[in-house]
């Protein structure tokens, strides 16, 4: 039994003074790829995180859904999802996870912190001051957790704010902006003006459920009462729920810091308003049985504060998919702003302008210009405000962590501060070690002394040669135009054989199209037009280009719209190869083109984009010559995914014991095996709400076992489903040859492997 008497002293807390390396502030999506990357390089890290669960707007809390450059497949970006951590974060939540249940993606978080030996984790605890030891250094940051009654003062000589509104990097004085930039600052000439707004709000989002019996719904009284109120009231569904509702938006007039809760009072009123309107109206058809089932207590935030880094990244960087020396991560969402009255406004909600590809993101922007040992990550970076409306979103926040994480562990490990590891030799090294962990930095591959592949040979079993992708398929209705995205060789003339049905006599309008930009997949450059007569009826036509691609690069064999014809598609798929459609998808503002207005600073182009599995077969086709773009030299270049060729070793499907073999002419010591797999980075893996076909992607292996050259197995894997598979051994394994042997996936889907990296 305790008792303590009556003290006119003031009491204190408990205090916790904790040292680490490596001090992270946010436990968002950002933080936690920081944390996991930098605790993975042996660095201790402390995560602070002011919530009970992890996440952010990503947790159970918010409940929104993670994207990034995929963007809903909905842009020009092929291949673009985030690699690394967050990738790793996201293929883990598909297979256990495909329903997107928001709870159980908070469990997928909390055990790939903690199974991090070197994570403290601090949950519940909110920071709220920072001791300096001079002008231009942190020292400490000190904390509150009202669940333990407990102050912790944390020190170390690195910290990372990634916590939203920077506070951190606010109570240490850093320079910040809050708000829109005019044209004149920065020539962006996308810039909102202040009848449009200068900040973007806050969501809140809410689900909804059918009962067997019918629910009563008597709304409070702070309820709106008049759904009017709401200019685009008459979008709203009866079945809608969580983040399709990312229009309830609040805010952007007021202070999106101080004024938080006032904002979440708002947003409160129009949820309840908005579920008396759906209940009580009249104007909804069956939604007795409806009850509300959940209702956000923490309103999803856009934006507040972005503080001053080495360099600001700007509208014309992203649109112009400009290059840095120092690109340590891409992005691919829109620029997407949103009126600042939000749910209020008369206005779109949203106004987004896509890039024709993914641009680079350079390392500068997560180093404080006045802080010497600071990084930013998250949403608080250094960008303007029309920049920020792409990088903000959640993928590439935490994508761009994952670099910050590595940095620190660059630092920490060479004793040099953030900016330092601009010096050449530590940038290559930090770029180097991100893409070994998947990073897949554009036009940046792993370095090739790094692979001690390089120097053996490489040969495989079979190799797929790409003559035929088999009629064994259902039709495609040409009512919208498709196409066939194939690499093809440089200086290289092909004939196509394709099946059609004819609803009647017409014609097929064939066209082979490339991109001008040879790493990108927005199909802007005409090659050769070629119309073929057809009769009424199922049959086979051919037809050739006499015009090529000038470099190894990825075309589109196109067919016009025209809803007459059907064409064949197939069963098989193969990694690096895609059909794709100039359809909509109004998710991410896609009509089929972009037409922004003169002097936007935006470009004018077509949206060719993939359909969802089950859907998104390919066309049926003959091909001569045969498309030899997935040999076994692939392996061992650098690359990890599809990046202006395929980059993977892809097997013969006849082939039934499909096996890479790598031959050394010495003995050669292998310390670890990594091999990079196909998850298909095309698929977005949304972490909530939208739910996914399968829990493993059909090109993936899920099966095989690695060899030595005297046929000992050093690894066998059974169901795997990851991207990256790594094996590092105690002792050093010693041989000449190692022999990975692997299954295909499945009867339509041929084993294939981006990379082998051995150290």
């Amino acid at each position: 039994m305790l008792v303590e008497k009556y003290s006119t002293k003031e009491r204190r807390n408990k205090t916790l003074e904790i040292s680490t390396d490596f001090v992270i502030i946010g436990g968002g999506i950002a933080g936690v790829c920081a944390a996991i990357t930098a605790a993975r390089e042996g660095i201790k890290t402390v995560l602070i995180q002011d919530r009970p669960v992890l996440g952010g707007n990503a947790s159970s809390e918010v409940r929104l859904w993670i994207l990034g450059a995929t963007s809903h497949m909905g842009n020009n970006n092929r291949w673009a999802r985030e690699g690394g951590v967050i990738d790793e974060i996201l293929v883990e939540n598909m297979y256990r996870n495909k329903e997107g249940n928001a709870v159980i993606f908070d469990t997928v978080l909390l055990e790939k912190i903690l199974n991090e030996t070197n994570i403290t984790l601090l949950l519940n605890t909110s920071v709220y001051d920072v001791e300096k030891s001079n002008d231009s250094n942190i020292k400490s940051v000190t904390a509150f957790n009202s669940q333990n009654s407990t102050t912790y003062i944390v020190n170390a000589p690195l910290f990372c704010d990634a916590s939203g509104d920077g506070i951190v990097a606010f109570k240490a004085g850093a320079s910040f902006r809050m708000g829109a930039e005019t044209k004149e600052e920065f020539g962006e000439l996308f810039a909102p003006d202040t009848a449009y707004g200068e900040l973007l709000g806050h969501s809140m989002y809410f689900y909804s459920k059918r009962e067997n019996h019918p629910v009563t719904y008597r709304p409070p009284a702070f309820a709106l009462k008049d759904i009017t109120e709401i200019p685009r009231y008459k979008s709203i569904g009866k079945d809608d729920k969580g983040c399709r509702f990312w229009w309830f938006e609040y805010g952007g007039r007021k202070d999106t810091i101080h004024d938080s809760e006032e904002i979440k009072y708002e947003l409160w009123k129009v949820i309840y308003g908005v579920w008396d309107y759906i209940k009580n109206s009249g104007e909804f058809d069956d939604v007795d049985n409806h009850t509300l089932e959940w209702v956000g207590t923490v309103p999803g935030k856009r934006e507040s504060r972005r503080f001053d880094g080495l360099y600001m990244i700007k509208q014309q960087d992203v649109i112009e998919q400009k290059t840095f020396y120092d690109a340590i991560a891409f992005g691919g969402w829109a620029i997407d702003l949103h009126p600042a009255d939000g749910v209020y406004s008369k206005l779109s909600g949203c106004t987004q302008w896509h890039s024709k590809g993914i641009y680079q993101i350079p390392y500068r922007s997560f180093v404080s210009k006045d802080i010497d040992n600071l990084f930013y990550a998250g949403r608080i970076i250094s960008a303007t405000h029309v920049a920020f409306g792409s990088t903000r979103v959640m993928a590439t926040t935490g994508f761009c962590a994952q670099a910050v994480g590595m940095a620190a562990a660059v630092c920490s490990k060479n004793n040099i501060l953030p900016k330092e590891v601009l010096d050449e030799k530590y940038l290559e090294l930090l770029q180097n070690k991100l893409n070994i962990n998947g990073q897949s930095i554009p036009d940046i591959p792993i370095k090739l002394s790094s692979n001690l592949i390089t120097s053996g040979a490489v040969s495989a079993s079979s190799e797929l040669n790409l003559s035929k992708i088999p009629f064994d398929g259902g039709w495609t209705n040409l009512g919208t135009a498709a196409a066939q995205l194939l690499p093809l060789t440089a200086h290289t003339k092909y004939e196509f054989t394709v099946c059609v049905n004819a609803d009647e006599d017409t014609n097929l309008d064939v066209q082979l199209r490339s991109s001008a930009n040879a790493k990108s997949y927005t199909p802007d450059v005409l090659l050769e037009t070629s119309m073929i007569k057809l009769k009424k009826g199922e049959q086979h036509v051919s037809f050739s280009f006499n015009e090529s691609v000038n470099e190894m690069q990825y075309a589109f064999v196109t067919f016009l719209k025209n809803e007459k014809i059907n064409l064949k598609n197939s069963t098989k798929r193969y990694s690096g190869v895609l059909s794709v459609f100039n359809g909509v998808n109004k998710a991410v503002s896609n009509n089929g083109k972009q037409t922004p207005p003169e002097g936007l600073g935006v470009d004018t182009f077509e949206f060719w984009i993939p359909q969802r599995r089950p859907e998104g077969h390919n066309i049926a086709m003959e091909i001569s010559p045969a498309i030899a773009a997935f040999d076994a030299a692939n392996i061992g270049n650098g690359y990890v995914r599809p990046w202006g060729a395929t980059n993977a070793w892809v097997a013969d499907l006849e082939d039934e014991n499909p096996k890479l073999t790598i031959s050394w002419k010495e003995e050669v010591a292998l310390q670890e095996i990594k091999i990079f797999f196909d998850t298909d980075y095309d698929h977005p893996m949304e972490s909530t709400l939208m739910g996914h076909p399968e829990d493993v992607t059909p090109f993936c292996v899920r099966n095989y076992t690695i060899k030595d050259s005297h046929g000992n197995v050093l690894a066998e894997k059974e169901d795997n489903y990851q991207t990256i598979n790594s094996y590092r051994f105690d002792t050093p394994i010693k041989t000449k040859e190692l022999v990975i042997e692997v299954s295909h996936p499945s009867k339509n889907v041929p084993a294939s492997i981006f990379e082998i990296l051995c150290v």
